[in-house]
């Protein structure tokens, strides 16, 4: 561990490697090449008894994945907190070409696992191949969606300096565009936070700031979205796909019927929901709907700031009451480097947790600012932390979760934290401040997120037909945000650039909005069953957790007895937030 940097608040990487010119890191290198050539080799000579050739592959890519995960994690870390890495950006290019040097073989195992037709028979005389067998009978169903391996390998290598190099433009130009604020020049990040700030003239002025900062990077930054999504278009023609959204899907283990669910009752019950921003903006002395620069704007007068010592005690003794080894983990995040807490020059925004499997542990990045809210957002990190813990002892190959149930874990911990902080609440303001950071929380994953994915499917539906140029993107960002918030917000100032600052449209993965929403309810669903069934439920929701790497969405939700296909379901949830808006509403009526 590195102790001088956590003791400033950043994270430690040395358990990786100690620099780029750490000797483990050249000779991981070197094996990772000699890996690849191995299993290249491999895929070239399939011949044999399918029981003694398929172990080997799958060992061999156990090996790879190890050893590519550990090395890419440490340079995409370090280019996520210094994003003018020119080392890391290098370094990053080299391993992305050697990765898609493993298309082409990866592809010919697919192949090769498609026709073994005796795969079940296998499957039950290997507990290797036991353990892989959700991996196994996956691969043999997408292998529909599969192109020669020769197409595959150049695919993957196009991407690097196509969606991936566009990623890369957004990312560079969002944490390093200059803002100007009150006679000073800021970051994005830092702007962003004074949305929380508890004086209405920071909040109005840093919004206003914010805004004016797109202005220098919007044409740029529309060129990479428009290239992103026609790549991902033309990626589902070439392989069958009938949208990106059912390659979503599809990839996500999951069915039409149940995100159909999930939306059906989003919808109905938004009227409802979108009056939580009418009740604040009326006590913040607003008529109608709530000013953008206000979303975010704390209820706590005092504007309770929390350092990063306060954050630990804080989650520590929230957590304490579900489960010791929850609490352990908090301990251990805190003390042993996983967290990059603060914003910086440079420094990517927003907040994230990535797996560190090779040392069993995990990083998280924050842009820490003390406010409560950053607090809830380190809860939710942990969350991801702690379904990465539930899948240490899991094979290397059967530790990835589909996008719908990753944000569970993380949600369940907001959840946890704030359900007590607002149980523990005796005083009526108090109380109404704390259920305004559960109720902004919570109605971000639903009318926010709604709002995001509305704006995804418009850019899908167009992008075939014209290239979408800044005003064209704000008015899509508009009207999509309209059908989320309702009349709960003041359109006389919308945040028509949100479609420039949010990464998740410029990740390797389309739609990745609505799993928040899926999260989000089907934490609650589970918190239910907890507080039904009390501690007993631990262990269930740790084995869920544990599940969902080797399970469709549906089948892990039936090991938390919920059917994700039921309307009804997703109701429940929506309705006990519905009826928590209405109790928020009467608190603000006490003035």
């Amino acid at each position: 561990m590195d102790k001088e940097k956590t003791a400033k608040g950043e994270w430690s990487l040395a358990e990786l490697y100690t620099d780029y010119d750490d000797p483990r890191f050249a000779a991981d290198t070197a094996e990772m090449d000699s890996l690849i050539q191995k299993l290249d080799e491999q895929s070239r000579d399939l011949s044999g008894e399918p029981k003694e050739v398929l172990p080997r592959l799958l060992k061999t890519r156990e090996q790879l994945t190890e050893l590519i995960g550990k090395l890419m994690l440490y340079v995409s870390l370090r280019q996520s907190a210094c994003t003018t890495d020119a080392k890391a950006s290098s370094l990053m290019d080299q391993l992305s070409a050697k990765l898609s040097r493993t298309a082409a073989p990866e592809t010919r195992i697919d192949q090769y696992i498609a026709g073994l037709e005796n795969l079940e028979e296998l499957i039950a005389a290997d507990p290797m191949l036991t353990d892989y067998a959700f991996l196994l009978r996956s691969t043999k169903d997408a292998s529909k969606y599969l192109l020669d391996p020769r197409c595959e390998e150049i695919i993957s290598l196009y991407e690097n300096t196509g969606s991936d190099a566009w990623s890369n433009l957004q990312s560079y130009l969002t944490s390093t565009v200059p803002v100007q604020y009150r006679g000073e020049t800021i970051t994005l990040s830092d702007v962003r936070n004074l949305a929380y700030d508890p004086d209405p003239d920071v909040r109005k002025d840093a919004f206003h700031a914010e805004l004016a900062c797109y202005e220098r990077i919007k044409d740029a930054v529309a060129f990479s979205l428009n290239s992103i999504k026609l790549e991902v278009l033309n990626d589902c023609r070439l392989r069958g796909f009938e949208s990106p959204l059912a390659k979503t899907l599809y990839e996500s283990h999951m069915t039409a019927a149940t995100l159909d669910a999930l939306l059906t009752a989003m919808r109905e019950y938004l009227p409802r929901l979108q009056t939580f921003y009418r009740h604040k903006a009326k006590l913040l002395g607003h008529e109608g709907g709530l000013p953008w620069y206000d979303l975010f704007a704390p209820l706590n007068a005092e504007g309770e700031k929390f350092t990063k010592e306060d954050a630990r005690s804080y989650l520590i003794e929230r957590f304490s009451s579900f489960d010791s080894e929850l609490t352990e983990m908090v301990r251990t995040a805190f003390d042993e480097g996983w967290i990059d807490f603060y914003p910086r020059e440079g420094k990517v925004g927003g907040a994230f947790c990535a797996e560190a499997f090779p040392i069993r542990a995990s990083r998280i990045l924050t842009n820490f600012a003390g406010s409560f809210d950053d607090v809830v957002t380190l809860a939710h990190e942990l969350g991801h932390a702690f379904h990465n813990l539930n899948l240490y002892d899991n094979r290397p190959l059967n530790r990835d979760y589909s996008m719908p149930v990753a944000e569970t874990a993380s949600t369940f911990n907001e959840v946890l934290v704030m359900n007590d902080a607002i149980r523990s609440a005796s005083d009526p303001v108090k109380r109404r401040a704390l259920m305004h950071e559960q109720l902004s929380g919570d109605l971000q994953i639903i009318c926010d997120i709604y709002s995001r994915y509305r704006f995804e499917t418009m850019v899908f539906e167009n992008r075939d037909e014209s290239f979408m140029f800044p005003p064209e993107l704000c008015e899509m960002m508009l009207e999509a945000q309209k059908e989320g918030y309702g009349d709960g917000l003041d359109w006389a100032e919308p945040h028509s650039y949100m479609w420039l600052c949010k990464s998740h449209y410029y990740s390797g993965l389309s739609f990745y909005n609505w799993p928040y929403a899926f999260g989000g309810m089907l934490a609650r669903g589970l918190y239910a069953c907890y507080e039904k069934e009390g501690p007993g439920f631990v262990a269930k929701y740790k084995s869920f957790l544990k599940a969902t790497a080797v399970m469709t969405a549906e089948d892990a939700g039936k090991v938390a007895g919920i059917d994700l296909t039921d309307v009804n379901f997703w109701r429940s949830g929506l309705e006990g937030l519905a009826k928590e808006v209405e109790e928020f509403g009467e608190l603000c009526r006490l003035g």
